[in-house]
């Protein structure tokens, strides 16, 4: 079984890519609904509630999980890594963030790839990253493609009030008002000039990709990120297979939990997953998670 904890409800449009990815495939999602959102809580509040998160998902058999949440990926994902995990007693287990493939994917660089690598492919692009608050002020998409990419100009848009207005079922005006102011302040930003490759960097921006693309030059090409995470496991799990834990083909499980409400989560879960089974509510803690009902 794989895990993917969440912030929010943005991680189904990742789990809902995987979950058509690998059929045969149990997951497990975790949105930390109690505690959302995460953009304005302090660093060390975002790798505690993720570190939480992740742990309750090994509690429930994952032997990977993956953060489907862009600030908890920016914020906590390396220092999970490297400070807790080895010294946590999970041996055998590991977690992932959706950050690394998407700069693998702009980059056309491996991860693992700190350095610049010459002749580079991309010497001049410009790639836009439009996220929310915390994401863009992270730096993280900026750093990462830069170290491996530094000829390539990154510009970043804050882009505040979509992923609110995403949940919240705004109308299409509304929403398409949104993404073209988004644009606009980012084209302004290139003083003119017009972006090569366009980060949606949240997982709730995949549900207005369509808009961002009507505002951008049809030359541009966009890199949503369920199907990039899609596609990095695919390769990740063919290398490393023993992270599904002894799996033998079957009719797949798909477990939703939430730290909060679970009806009225189930409810605007629909939003982002019309089928997406109902969730039910857990707690989460240092420990195995106590089930509050369903």
């Amino acid at each position: 079984m794989i895990g993917v904890f969440d912030s929010g409800l943005g991680g189904l449009t990742v789990l809902r890519t995987l979950a058509n990815r690998f059929p045969d495939v149990s997951f497990c999602y975790l949105g930390d609904h109690a505690n959302v959102p995460y953009g304005n809580r302090p660093s060390e509040m975002i790798v505690e509630l993720s570190r939480r998160g992740v742990e309750a998902l090994f509690h429930r058999g994952a032997r990977l999980v993956l953060l489907g949440c862009n600030t908890a990926t920016a914020v906590a994902a390396r220092r999970l890594q490297q400070n807790w995990l080895p010294g946590s007693g999970w041996v055998g287990y590991n977690l992932l963030g959706i950050v690394a493939p998407t700069v693998e994917a702009a980059t056309q660089t491996p991860w693992a790839v700190t350095a610049p690598q010459y002749p580079q492919k991309f010497n001049s692009e410009l790639v836009a990253v439009f996220g929310t608050t915390r994401t863009i002020t992270s730096g993280v998409y900026r750093e990462e493609i830069r170290k491996r990419c530094p000829r390539v100009e990154v510009l970043q848009q804050i882009c505040a009030n979509l992923a609110g207005a995403i949940e919240d079922e705004a109308s299409h005006n509304e929403l398409d008002g949104l993404v073209r102011e988004g644009v606009t302040a980012l084209v302004k930003q290139a003083r003119g000039a017009l972006p090569d490759r366009a980060i949606l960097g949240c997982t709730h921006f995949p549900l207005v990709e369509d808009l961002f693309r009507a505002h951008l030059p049809p030359t541009t090409r966009m890199l949503s990120q369920p199907n990039i995470v899609a596609d990095s496991l695919e390769d990740y799990l063919a290398r490393r297979p023993h992270y599904l834990g002894g799996f033998h083909p079957q009719p797949r499980n798909l477990t939703m939990l939430t730290t909060g409400d679970a009806g009225e989560i189930s409810s605007r879960a629909r939003i982002f997953w019309a089928d997406v089974p109902h969730f039910v509510s857990v707690e989460i803690g240092v420990g195995p998670e106590t089930s509050t009902g369903a």
